[in-house]
């Protein structure tokens, strides 16, 4: 077995959302490195060909397409886009989401909706959409981005947990449906990492002190350390992982 072959991801085009940012545009970046072709989608243009000329200054080919996940219609012209200009998609990496924080009585309808659409029905419908093209194909990996609060009972962020909790089953149930299509779903569940979607939270001393101290590691996640999990989930060395959600948390579901 060649090892290094196995990671990598030459030939292969990759739909990255919420690829403008944060540790979506870090797991961008990482896919083109290792030689796939990579469209970065999201809501800010801007935001999107900052990525996409980092990308294409290294020689890799990437483009920006606009997309707003909580709309099927969106999404599925989206990936209609993507799909007649790469000819193929073999990787879908859902990094798009929203982050709130309050009492649980204290959230309005509004905000519900809001996470919920884009955390779940955003993953969703791109997995939809995509998985409708790899099941043609009869290949694909498809990796959902979950969070440790999928798994824990967090104060304050009771539409997050639910949010993310869902994300895991969806992933899960995918998973074992499409499977035998040649796909791989999977998940990365990140801690709170330093990023756009959580810097206003963590400016405050007592947000902050409290991810500190739940953190074995002792720190927030920096999106470069994101990477690693992604590329492993997209790539061959994951091909008997099957609905996992592999845990990127400095300890934070292990205490």
């Amino acid at each position: 077995m060649d090892c290094k072959s196995i990671f990598s991801l030459e030939g292969k085009n990759a739909i990255v959302t919420g690829g403008t940012s944060g540790m979506g545009a870090a797991v961008a970046e990482a896919l083109s490195d290792f030689g796939a072709n990579v469209a970065v989608t999201g809501r800010s243009k801007d935001r999107g060909e900052a990525v996409i000329n980092k990308i294409r200054e290294k020689g890799a080919t990437s483009d920006f397409f606009y997309v707003d996940v909580t709309s099927k219609k969106s999404v599925e012209d989206m990936v209609k886009f993507v799909k007649e200009k790469y000819s193929r998609i073999d990787i879908l990496v859902n990094a798009a989401g929203i982050f709130r924080v309050g009492p649980c009585e204290e959230i309005t309808d509004e905000e519900w909706d809001e996470v919920i659409k884009v955390n779940l029905y955003g993953t969703f419908y791109c997995c939809r959409a995509v998985g409708k093209v790899m099941i043609e194909q009869k290949y694909g990996k498809i990796v959902n981005f979950s969070s440790t609060d999928a798994y824990l009972g967090v104060p304050n962020q009771a539409v997050y947990c639910a949010s993310k909790g869902a994300v895991n089953q969806l992933t899960r149930v995918l998973s074992v449906d499409w499977i035998k299509h040649g796909i791989n779903v999977n998940a990365i569940g990140p801690c709170d990492f330093d990023t756009p979607m959580i810097a206003e939270h963590l400016e405050t001393d007592e947000y902050k002190n409290w991810i500190i101290d739940a953190l074995p590691i002792g720190r927030v996640g920096k999106v470069k350390e994101i990477v690693g999990a992604a590329i492993y989930l997209v790539s061959e060395a994951s091909s008997m992982c099957v609905g996992h959600t592999l845990m990127v948390d400095g300890g934070r579901t292990v205490i």
